[in-house]
């Protein structure tokens, strides 16, 4: 860091530069079924260098990876070599994050526990969850990472941060006398929970066990649908994103401050993107381009409120303080409640192959993989649908949950009801 700082400044020519460092130490844990059969560490950085150069009232940039094995000389060539590439581009001109330094960690209760006693525990959180007859857990993987990131630019920008977190990656599986399912579960954390470990386990374990007995729908049906928070998610975002600083100045937006976006009767939306949500992975006090990040509330009551987004862009926007690039969202609960949601027959999506939403084409569905079918005290389950819907028509009579969970970077319900869904 410090000989790349030091040629950058030397460099004539440039109007400015930013290097950004990701080091990362791992222990890595391989089950096959509950045998351990590897145990690995690393240790890696990463580390790459984007210069700047105003030119014909422009500026351009380029990035290019630095390696360790690296020379001063053969480092001055490569900054040379992005200072020529950086004059074929033609971008408006910006200021860089300015002047600014930090030295954090994330909050987390990873820190307390050797990697060896952690990785232990995790994997006890997990095989606890195999107790269901005829499933198994057929591979286990687990990742402990510990990530320092670092941005310095040219401005005086002197950030660093880190991160402690998990991720899990399992095979649950069932089998019976005549079909065997196998699903895959990736799981992240940074926060040590081993309830909510071995509970995520089993529910995905249910799943698999849910897909042997499962069958498709006789008829096409009109119904209330239920999403969990990985789909809640996917949908809160779409809606953020048209809030967003590039979003808004490439023209692409569909709404702007003051427009009510759901105008109908039901939980009216509220959402504030995000630095830190507890137990994300994607917390961070400062982005990619060093810039302090600051929530930001971008629809408040169902009413477009604010937006959001990089230094870049926010300049481009005439923002004075731009919120940074923000990578976690919360949804505020609604008044849902579950003896409510009982009260009509509805469809509850548990894996989907992906949700599909296009705002300007006023459309929300998507393919559904597995689903409970809630009729009554009945619980069926059912495979091999899809689901679609005007967005606009869901978005006015949709309900959200009073209770929260946290998934990922989305913090928000743990349950969202759209009314009268096709489903076939």
């Amino acid at each position: 860091m410090k000989n790349l700082k030091a040629i950058l400044d030397k460099t004539q020519g440039l109007s400015g530069y930013r290097i950004t460092e990701s080091a990362t130490a791992s222990y890595e844990l391989f089950f096959v079924h509950r045998k351990l059969e590897t145990v690995r560490s690393t240790d890696t950085v990463s580390c790459d260098a984007t210069v700047y150069v105003e030119h014909d009232g422009k500026v351009g940039d380029s990035t290019f990876h630095v390696y360790q094995s690296m020379s001063d000389e053969d480092i001055a060539a490569k900054v040379e070599a992005a200072k020529n590439r950086a004059l074929l581009m033609f971008n408006e001109p910006y200021k860089l994050a300015p002047g600014g330094t930090l030295e954090a960690e994330i909050p987390t209760n990873l820190d307390k526990y050797a990697p060896e006693e952690l990785g232990s525990m995790i994997a006890d959180a997990v095989f606890a969850a195999d107790t269901l007859p005829g499933g198994s857990i057929n591979a286990l993987e687990i990742f402990i990472y510990r990530t320092v990131f670092h941005v310095v630019n040219s401005r005086g920008v002197d950030k660093k941060q880190t991160v402690h977190r998990v991720m899990i990656e399992a095979i649950p599986t069932f089998t019976d006398e005549k079909q065997s399912v196998e699903l895959y579960e990736d799981y992240r954390f940074t926060n040590f929970d081993p309830a909510k470990i071995t509970a995520e386990i089993s529910e995905k374990l249910k799943e698999a066990a849910d897909r042997v007995t499962a069958q498709k729908l006789d008829k096409e049906m009109e119904i209330n649908v239920v999403l969990r928070p990985e789909e809640i998610g996917e949908l809160a975002y779409e809606l953020a994103w048209d809030c967003n600083y590039q979003t808004i100045y490439s023209h692409a937006n569909l709404h702007t401050v003051g427009d009510d976006i759901q105008q109908g009767s039901g939980d009216k939306l509220t959402i504030t993107m995000k630095a830190v949500v507890p137990g994300s992975e994607r917390s961070s006090y400062f982005d990619g381009d060093g810039s302090t990040l600051r929530d930001t509330q971008v629809i408040k009551d169902g009413v477009v409120s604010g937006s959001f987004g990089s230094i870049r862009f926010g300049q481009y926007l005439g923002i004075e303080e731009p919120s940074g690039a923000l990578g976690c969202l919360r949804l505020e609960p609604g008044t849902l409640t579950d003896e409510e949601l009982k009260a009509e027959p509805y469809i509850e999506c548990v894996s989907m192959s992906g949700m599909q939403l296009d705002t300007y084409n006023d459309y929300i569905g998507g393919e559904i993989r597995l689903a409970y079918l809630h009729d009554g005290d009945s619980v069926k389950p059912i495979t091999g649908i899809s689901m679609s819907a005007k967005l606009s028509e869901v978005l006015a009579t949709l309900r959200l949950h009073e209770k929260t969970d946290i998934r990922n970077a989305f913090d928000g319900p743990v349950k969202l009801l759209l009314k009268k869904v096709k489903v076939l």
